[in-house]
């Protein structure tokens, strides 16, 4: 009888980064150590449910300091932070800060989903992460609101000062935002 076949992902010590369980750790994911893997957190999430998205094994991976594999995989930017998993933990684990450093790390090491570059940009461009459009316009005056909020699209220095912040913190640098195009480098 085997038990792995060629094509099953075999864990050796090339693959697990023993400093990475801590980096996540001291990233505000202390709570990382005391997962024991139930597999409530998975149950829970709503992403899971419609994405190939599994909590409990990027948690797991974490734990066993598979770092390359967690940083390049696409699963860490499906979490919607929604907080179900760490609500429903028995062991009070801070699974989204866990994701959240996962995504830090991978974001600082050129790993991030293009859909989270592009909300970098609109904020960059517009300082929202989902900006105004025509519709939603119409639908803010139909409910009684002014069609701009108050916010950057109504102050204009503000935006400024967003976009002060964006390059201070080099978080323009970060998602590949080329000031020249307002669009992402090639």
């Amino acid at each position: 009888m085997t038990l792995l076949n060629e094509s099953d992902y075999l864990i050796t010590e090339e693959n697990v980064d023993p400093t990475f369980k801590d980096v996540i750790m001291a990233n505000g994911s202390e709570s990382l150590a005391v997962c024991y893997q139930c597999g409530t957190c998975s149950g829970a999430c709503p992403s899971g449910r419609r994405t190939p998205y599994m909590i409990r094994r990027l948690v797991r991976k974490a734990l066993m300091g598979l770092k390359e594999d967690l940083i390049t995989d696409d699963a860490i930017w499906m979490c919607t932070t929604c907080y179900e998993c760490q609500e429903r933990c028995p062991r009070d684990i801070k699974i989204v800060e866990i994701v959240k450093a996962i995504r830090n790390v991978a974001a600082k090491e050129g790993y991030m989903a293009k859909a989270h570059k592009m909300t970098g940009v609109y904020v960059a461009k517009t300082g929202h992460a989902v900006p105004i459009n025509d519709s939603v316009k119409a639908l803010r005056k139909e409910i009684g609101l002014d069609e701009v909020p108050a916010t950057t699209h109504s102050h204009p220095e503000a935006l400024e000062e967003v976009q002060t912040l964006i390059k201070a913190t080099g978080f323009d640098e970060l998602i590949g935002y080329d000031w020249a195009s307002g669009d992402l480098k090639e």
